[in-house]
């Protein structure tokens, strides 16, 4: 690669980011600058013809048929009255702890995205009913929607996740590998998110507000009851993908049909639910779909470029440790996070940051987890933080005023990455044992 190409290529990544600042949408963008690119250095080739193949090969994967069915399943979700459910079913058992109500952001969020797969959807369907109250009973904004705009990004750590399947498809992984794989994680990611509350809570008792009357133990069951159409959709779901009753896809395919059971049990499934439910599935499927699609066409033309192949040789001559290159990764994403969101980000880099990884050895399953943990973290970094988005429409607080409220839980999600890199075995255990299941 001479000097002369790399100069052209760096020049179309830099009008790529250009295009991005504009407001041109991501997929658009990519498919112009690849183009452009087609033009320059395969100028034989028909840029149309090579754009159609790609796109076309690269999104009939079966795998990616799971996308839409769990955002579909997400969205029938978010018009049932599932977070009224839970914050029922959670509160009474929140209130011996330390930072009691807070604590049903954190659990709230981490059960929804046992079922969602989205971030945003998880922040907004737990935020819609933990935050009038929490506000209502005297608790501070700050720890109230720091830990909800923490907690909401679960939603692409906890199976199902619609980042782990577009990694998947882009990095020619198991997504059933992936989404075991996410579950250990997740879990410690929510227990340091509450540990951190519990710390904060003991730090500042006269902040926090008393606790509700107390309620005998049967009381609580009761109201737990309402917890237990969620757990069951959660069951049906990850437990067919782990029992190895079904891929990834069906298990996809089995969630549709139980949101739709606890939408009719809920007498909430009507006509107009329904097709907002659809409506609001297609738009964030085509959204994604498009992203991908421009993503493929890009990862062709930069291939012409040569400069791929550049970078992992001028890494490799590096001679970077697997934890050196982890840190400059880590770096990049969470820049990239505060101009890109998580699935550009994903698309966007992975064909070059792949042969660094796999020249590095890094199992390309616990980098998965890597770039999804990193990603999280893009989804509470202004300005482009699509959870902060979510929060400032639901309570009327500056972007920056809420990316100070989430930072401690930034800083806990910097933690969790270190705990992985030391003890990868968080990560690879339950895959692990899947596969020794599987022999």
């Amino acid at each position: 690669m001479d000097s002369l190409d790399a100069q052209i290529a760096l020049l179309a990544i830099a009008a790529l980011f250009f295009l991005f600042g504009t407001g041109i949408w991501v997929g658009l963008s990519m498919i112009g600058v690849s183009i452009a690119v087609m033009w320059i250095f395969a100028p034989n080739r028909l840029a149309g013809d090579a754009m159609a193949t790609t796109i076309f090969s690269d999104s009939s994967s079966w795998t990616l048929t799971a996308l839409p069915l769990f955002v579909w399943m997400g969205e029938i979700l978010f018009r049932t009255a599932i977070s009224e459910d839970m914050f029922r079913g959670l509160a009474p058992w929140m209130q011996r702890l330390p930072g009691r109500l807070v604590h049903t952001n954190i659990i709230g969020c981490s059960i929804f995205a046992a079922v969602s797969g989205s971030s945003a959807a998880t922040c907004a369907t737990i935020g819609k009913m933990t935050v009038p109250e929490l506000r209502k009973r005297g608790y501070p904004d700050e720890i109230a929607i720091g830990s909800l705009s923490g907690a909401g990004t679960l939603g692409l750590l906890i199976p199902p996740s619609l980042i782990m399947i577009v990694y998947g498809v882009q990095a020619e992984v198991s997504v059933a590998k992936l989404f075991a794989a996410g579950v250990v994680p997740g879990i410690m990611l929510g227990v340091l998110f509450m540990g951190y509350v519990g710390i904060w809570a003991l730090l500042n008792r006269d902040r926090v507000p008393p606790r509700d009357p107390s309620t005998s133990l049967g009381a609580k069951f009761r109201a737990s009851g309402s917890l237990i159409p969620v757990v069951l959709l959660i069951l049906l779901v990850l437990g067919s993908i782990y029992a190895g009753i079904a891929t990834a896809t069906e298990s996809a395919a089995f969630g549709v049909l139980g949101s739709f059971a606890i939408a009719a049990a809920q007498r909430r499934l009507n006509l107009d639910t329904f097709w907002q439910s659809v409506m609001g599935a297609t738009r964030l499927t085509a959204m994604i779909l498009l992203i991908l699609a421009g993503a493929s066409f890009l990862k062709l033309a930069m291939g012409f470029t040569g400069l791929p192949r550049h970078l992992a040789e001028t890494i490799a001559a590096m001679q970077l440790t697997p934890a050196m290159l982890i840190l400059v990764l880590a770096i990049l994403y969470i820049v990239l996070g505060c101009f890109l969101d998580g699935i550009s980000m994903v698309v966007l880099t992975i064909a070059i940051v792949m042969p660094m990884i796999e020249q590095a050895n890094i199992d390309k399953i616990w980098f998965g987890i890597f770039v999804t943990l990193v990603v999280e973290m893009a989804q509470i970094t202004p300005p482009v933080g699509f959870n902060l988005f979510v929060l400032q429409g639901m309570t009327g607080k500056s972007i920056l005023w809420i990316g100070k409220a989430s930072f401690p839980f930034f800083m806990l999600m910097c933690i969790a990455v270190a705990i992985t890199y030391i003890f990868p075995d968080v990560v690879m255990w339950l895959p692990n044992q899947m596969a020794q299941a599987a022999r």
